[in-house]
């Protein structure tokens, strides 16, 4: 944490927030619902990064043990207009990713699928064995429409909850209980489209494991992000967008994720993170590169490949 006060204005930034709204007949749209939660969609079949909701404001993290809220799950499941899922896809373990999981799995009848700590929460909520698939890096899995393939990462440093979740997490339980587990790269193909995007939940990364893979899009993760040495913003942008060889690049996890989703969505507090510097250098790495570089607006159905 940092002394500075206050947090970036994303109002600067409004000329960003311009995706494409998705057609009612798009072959494939992208909704985001806040931090790395992403709703992969072909009016068949659909895909949820995360599914995290609850929000729990930060006195609560801070002081007293989280448990998912299942009145704001349900209202961003309605809103969202989703009812069934293929699968849930925590892009690692943290609270503000993994926490409401296994809850939206059990509410809209998905596979959970990760590594052994993303299993373990799965397990605290007593999900059958039958919705949890523990993934290995570089496997390919078919979800129909969809093939999901996770790999290895690194979270954004410093990660304030390292190691793995080796016990079933039953909630209520302390924040510190959702240890990072395995952090993923997911990259999803969509068949009939022949469609890629990749989801760079977390602002870190790997050196090389993209390599050789392909995306069209990539949803990139800034939390924390903007405390980081411009060198390593660079290198994560090497590592990541220039690596598979996207063009358009929408960024994800600036929001404030102490705010429920029923409120205007702000950036976090320069305490933890600064936007403006990300944008400064993002911008400039995406104009270099002939990237076109995005902010998401949520709830909305997008076409980033329109």
């Amino acid at each position: 944490m940092r002394l500075k006060l206050g947090r970036p204005d994303i109002g600067q930034y409004r000329d960003r927030f311009d995706v494409p709204e998705a057609d009612p007949d798009t072959a494939l749209s992208v909704t985001w619902l806040g931090v790395s939660t992403l709703l992969v969609d072909d009016g068949t079949s659909s895909l949820l990064t995360d599914g995290f909701f609850s929000r729990p404001p930060m006195l609560d993290v801070g002081l007293r043990r989280l448990a998912p809220s299942a009145s704001r799950i349900d209202y961003c499941l309605n809103r969202a207009n989703i009812n069934r899922l293929a699968a849930v896809l925590p892009v690692h373990t943290h609270y503000d990713h993994a926490m409401d999981s296994a809850l939206v799995a059990a509410r809209t009848g998905a596979r959970l699928i990760g590594g052994e700590s993303a299993a373990n929460i799965a397990r605290g909520y007593r999900l059958s064995d039958d919705q949890i698939i523990v993934a290995a890096s570089g496997e390919e899995l078919a979800l129909g429409p969809f093939t999901v393939t996770l790999i290895e990462s690194h979270h954004c440093p410093p990660d304030r909850f390292p190691g793995t979740i080796t016990a079933p997490v039953v909630p209520p339980v302390k924040a510190s209980a959702f240890r990072c587990g395995e952090a993923w790269s997911t990259l999803i193909h969509h068949a009939p489209s022949d469609r890629r995007l990749l989801i760079q939940g977390s602002a870190g990364f790997l050196d090389g494991a993209l390599d050789g893979r392909r995306a069209d899009i990539v949803y990139l993760g800034v939390g924390q992000l903007g405390v980081q040495p411009r060198a390593y913003i660079e290198q994560y942008w090497e590592q990541t967008v220039r690596a598979v060889g996207a063009r358009r690049v929408v960024l994800i996890h600036w929001d404030d994720f102490f705010r429920p989703l029923t409120e205007p969505l702000i950036a976090l507090p320069y305490a933890g993170d600064d936007l403006n510097a990300t944008m400064r250098v993002l911008s400039g790495l995406a104009e270099r590169d002939s990237v076109a570089l995005h902010l998401p607006t949520v709830w909305q159905r997008e076409d980033p490949w329109a």
